[in-house]
Protein backbone atom coordinates (compact mmCIF):
# COMPACT_ATOMS: atom_id res chain seq x y z
CA UNK A 1 0.00 0.00 0.00
CA UNK A 2 1.28 3.47 -0.87
CA UNK A 3 1.00 4.84 2.69
CA UNK A 4 2.02 1.74 4.62
CA UNK A 5 4.32 2.56 7.59
CA UNK A 6 4.57 6.24 6.56
CA UNK A 7 4.51 8.77 9.38
CA UNK A 8 5.33 11.82 7.27
CA UNK A 9 4.56 13.28 3.84
CA UNK A 10 7.14 15.62 2.32
CA UNK A 11 5.87 17.80 -0.52
CA UNK A 12 7.63 19.76 -3.19
CA UNK A 13 5.72 23.00 -3.83
CA UNK A 14 5.64 24.03 -7.49
CA UNK A 15 3.89 21.51 -9.70
CA UNK A 16 3.15 19.28 -6.70
CA UNK A 17 1.02 21.28 -4.26
CA UNK A 18 0.23 24.20 -6.56
CA UNK A 19 0.02 24.61 -10.33
CA UNK A 20 2.67 27.31 -10.66
CA UNK A 21 5.38 26.09 -13.04
CA UNK A 22 3.80 28.04 -15.90
CA UNK A 23 4.59 31.45 -14.44
CA UNK A 24 8.37 31.13 -14.43
CA UNK A 25 8.86 31.11 -18.18
CA UNK A 26 7.11 34.47 -18.47
CA UNK A 27 9.13 35.84 -15.55
CA UNK A 28 12.39 34.62 -17.10
CA UNK A 29 11.51 36.20 -20.44
CA UNK A 30 10.68 39.52 -18.80
CA UNK A 31 13.72 39.48 -16.55
CA UNK A 32 16.25 38.62 -19.25
CA UNK A 33 14.56 41.15 -21.54
CA UNK A 34 15.61 43.89 -19.13
CA UNK A 35 19.19 43.13 -20.11
CA UNK A 36 18.47 42.76 -23.83
CA UNK A 37 18.67 38.97 -23.66
CA UNK A 38 16.42 36.27 -25.08
CA UNK A 39 15.31 33.14 -23.23
CA UNK A 40 17.46 30.12 -24.23
CA UNK A 41 15.53 26.97 -25.06
CA UNK A 42 17.56 24.90 -22.61
CA UNK A 43 17.17 27.20 -19.61
CA UNK A 44 14.44 25.18 -17.92
CA UNK A 45 16.37 21.92 -18.06
CA UNK A 46 19.63 23.59 -17.02
CA UNK A 47 18.19 24.93 -13.74
CA UNK A 48 15.86 22.06 -12.85
CA UNK A 49 16.11 21.22 -9.17
CA UNK A 50 18.34 24.18 -8.33
CA UNK A 51 17.56 26.24 -5.26
CA UNK A 52 16.47 29.86 -5.61
CA UNK A 53 20.02 30.97 -4.75
CA UNK A 54 21.66 28.45 -7.09
CA UNK A 55 19.37 29.59 -9.91
CA UNK A 56 20.28 33.24 -9.33
CA UNK A 57 23.98 32.38 -9.37
CA UNK A 58 23.49 30.40 -12.58
CA UNK A 59 21.76 33.39 -14.20
CA UNK A 60 24.46 35.77 -13.00
CA UNK A 61 27.30 33.65 -14.37
CA UNK A 62 25.62 32.50 -17.59
CA UNK A 63 24.14 35.85 -18.60
CA UNK A 64 26.67 38.20 -16.93
CA UNK A 65 23.92 39.89 -14.89
CA UNK A 66 25.43 42.94 -13.15
CA UNK A 67 23.10 42.75 -10.10
CA UNK A 68 24.02 40.78 -6.99
CA UNK A 69 22.47 37.38 -6.31
CA UNK A 70 20.43 38.89 -3.48
CA UNK A 71 19.16 41.69 -5.73
CA UNK A 72 18.17 39.16 -8.37
CA UNK A 73 16.26 37.03 -5.85
CA UNK A 74 14.46 40.11 -4.53
CA UNK A 75 13.45 41.08 -8.07
CA UNK A 76 12.09 37.59 -8.77
CA UNK A 77 10.14 37.59 -5.52
CA UNK A 78 8.55 40.93 -6.45
CA UNK A 79 7.76 39.78 -9.98
CA UNK A 80 6.15 36.53 -8.78
CA UNK A 81 4.37 37.77 -5.66
CA UNK A 82 1.03 38.77 -7.17
CA UNK A 83 0.89 35.70 -9.37
CA UNK A 84 1.53 33.39 -6.42
CA UNK A 85 -1.04 35.07 -4.19
CA UNK A 86 -3.75 35.68 -6.83
CA UNK A 87 -3.27 33.50 -9.91
CA UNK A 88 -1.64 30.21 -8.85
CA UNK A 89 -4.26 27.49 -8.21
CA UNK A 90 -3.97 24.41 -6.02
CA UNK A 91 -3.50 21.01 -7.60
CA UNK A 92 -6.94 19.34 -7.81
CA UNK A 93 -7.85 17.45 -4.67
CA UNK A 94 -4.85 18.52 -2.61
CA UNK A 95 -6.83 20.36 0.08
CA UNK A 96 -9.04 17.32 0.69
CA UNK A 97 -5.98 15.06 0.67
CA UNK A 98 -4.13 17.19 3.24
CA UNK A 99 -7.22 17.49 5.41
CA UNK A 100 -7.80 13.74 5.48
CA UNK A 101 -4.26 12.64 6.32
CA UNK A 102 -3.47 15.51 8.65
CA UNK A 103 -6.51 14.41 10.59
CA UNK A 104 -5.06 10.90 10.76
CA UNK A 105 -1.84 12.10 12.36
CA UNK A 106 0.50 12.24 9.39
CA UNK A 107 3.22 14.87 9.80
CA UNK A 108 3.77 17.12 6.79
CA UNK A 109 6.47 19.42 5.45
CA UNK A 110 7.15 21.45 2.32
CA UNK A 111 10.59 20.99 0.76
CA UNK A 112 10.94 23.48 -2.07
CA UNK A 113 13.58 24.92 -4.37
CA UNK A 114 11.55 28.13 -4.39
CA UNK A 115 12.03 31.02 -1.98
CA UNK A 116 10.60 30.92 1.53
CA UNK A 117 8.80 34.20 0.84
CA UNK A 118 6.83 32.78 -2.10
CA UNK A 119 6.23 29.43 -0.43
CA UNK A 120 4.75 31.05 2.66
CA UNK A 121 2.73 33.50 0.55
CA UNK A 122 1.04 30.90 -1.63
CA UNK A 123 0.30 28.58 1.29
CA UNK A 124 -1.23 31.46 3.24
CA UNK A 125 -3.25 32.63 0.22
CA UNK A 126 -4.88 29.20 0.00
CA UNK A 127 -5.23 28.66 3.74
CA UNK A 128 -2.82 25.71 3.79
CA UNK A 129 -0.26 26.95 6.32
CA UNK A 130 -1.83 25.04 9.21
CA UNK A 131 -1.27 21.70 7.51
CA UNK A 132 2.52 21.90 7.55
CA UNK A 133 4.85 21.40 10.50
CA UNK A 134 7.86 22.75 8.59
CA UNK A 135 9.00 24.46 5.41
CA UNK A 136 12.52 23.80 4.15
CA UNK A 137 13.95 25.64 1.14
CA UNK A 138 16.87 24.76 -1.09
CA UNK A 139 18.63 27.92 0.07
CA UNK A 140 18.77 26.51 3.61
CA UNK A 141 20.71 23.34 2.76
CA UNK A 142 24.12 22.78 1.22
CA UNK A 143 23.00 21.17 -2.05
CA UNK A 144 19.82 21.56 -4.09
CA UNK A 145 17.95 18.72 -5.76
CA UNK A 146 18.82 16.04 -6.93
CA UNK A 147 21.00 15.90 -3.80
CA UNK A 148 19.08 14.49 -0.80
CA UNK A 149 19.87 17.39 1.55
CA UNK A 150 16.48 19.11 1.50
CA UNK A 151 14.46 15.96 2.20
CA UNK A 152 16.81 14.78 4.93
CA UNK A 153 16.53 18.22 6.54
CA UNK A 154 12.73 18.08 6.33
CA UNK A 155 12.65 14.63 7.95
CA UNK A 156 14.93 15.86 10.73
CA UNK A 157 12.64 18.83 11.41
CA UNK A 158 9.67 16.47 11.68
CA UNK A 159 11.55 14.06 13.91
CA UNK A 160 11.05 11.05 11.64
CA UNK A 161 13.33 8.56 9.91
CA UNK A 162 13.88 8.62 6.14
CA UNK A 163 12.15 5.28 5.74
CA UNK A 164 9.03 6.68 7.40
CA UNK A 165 8.65 9.43 4.78
CA UNK A 166 6.80 9.54 1.49
CA UNK A 167 7.96 12.27 -0.90
CA UNK A 168 5.61 13.90 -3.42
CA UNK A 169 7.47 15.35 -6.43
CA UNK A 170 6.72 16.45 -9.98
CA UNK A 171 10.15 16.64 -11.64
CA UNK A 172 12.94 14.13 -12.20
CA UNK A 173 15.54 16.00 -10.13
CA UNK A 174 13.13 16.06 -7.19
CA UNK A 175 12.33 12.36 -7.51
CA UNK A 176 16.06 11.67 -7.52
CA UNK A 177 16.46 13.78 -4.38
CA UNK A 178 13.83 11.76 -2.54
CA UNK A 179 15.27 8.43 -3.65
CA UNK A 180 18.80 9.59 -2.76
CA UNK A 181 17.47 10.38 0.72
CA UNK A 182 16.38 6.76 1.11
CA UNK A 183 12.69 7.60 0.88
CA UNK A 184 9.82 6.31 -1.23
CA UNK A 185 8.59 8.79 -3.82
CA UNK A 186 5.21 9.43 -5.41
CA UNK A 187 5.60 11.19 -8.75
CA UNK A 188 2.88 13.78 -9.35
CA UNK A 189 1.61 14.47 -12.86
CA UNK A 190 2.05 18.07 -14.01
CA UNK A 191 1.62 19.65 -17.43
CA UNK A 192 5.08 21.26 -17.25
CA UNK A 193 6.80 17.88 -16.90
CA UNK A 194 4.58 15.69 -19.09
CA UNK A 195 7.56 15.11 -21.38
CA UNK A 196 9.25 13.40 -18.41
CA UNK A 197 6.31 11.11 -17.62
CA UNK A 198 7.97 7.88 -18.74
CA UNK A 199 11.14 8.61 -16.79
CA UNK A 200 9.15 9.71 -13.73
CA UNK A 201 7.15 6.50 -13.72
CA UNK A 202 10.31 4.42 -14.02
CA UNK A 203 12.12 6.24 -11.20
CA UNK A 204 9.33 6.73 -8.66
CA UNK A 205 7.64 4.14 -6.47
CA UNK A 206 4.18 5.46 -7.39
CA UNK A 207 2.65 7.78 -9.99
CA UNK A 208 -0.22 10.11 -9.11
CA UNK A 209 -2.31 11.50 -11.95
CA UNK A 210 -4.65 13.37 -9.61
CA UNK A 211 -5.06 13.66 -5.82
CA UNK A 212 -8.80 13.11 -6.15
CA UNK A 213 -8.16 9.79 -7.87
CA UNK A 214 -5.63 8.90 -5.18
CA UNK A 215 -8.19 9.62 -2.46
CA UNK A 216 -10.69 7.38 -4.20
CA UNK A 217 -8.16 4.57 -4.59
CA UNK A 218 -6.99 4.78 -0.97
CA UNK A 219 -10.39 5.35 0.68
CA UNK A 220 -10.81 1.75 1.82
CA UNK A 221 -7.20 1.27 2.86
CA UNK A 222 -6.67 4.49 4.82
CA UNK A 223 -5.11 4.16 8.25
CA UNK A 224 -4.44 6.17 11.37
CA UNK A 225 -0.92 7.21 12.34
CA UNK A 226 -0.22 7.45 16.06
Amino acid sequence: MIFQDKRAFLFDLDGTLVDSMWIWKSIDIEYLGRFGLELPEDLGSSIEGMSFSETALHFKERFSIPDSVEEMKADWNRMAWLKYTREVPLKPGIREFLTLYRGRGVKMAVATSNSRELAEAVLAAHGLTEFFDAIVTGCEVFHGKPWPDIYLAAAEKLGVKAGECLVFEDIVAGIQAGKNAGMQVAAVEDEYSLYQSKEKKEMADYYIADYNLLLAEESEGAYNVE
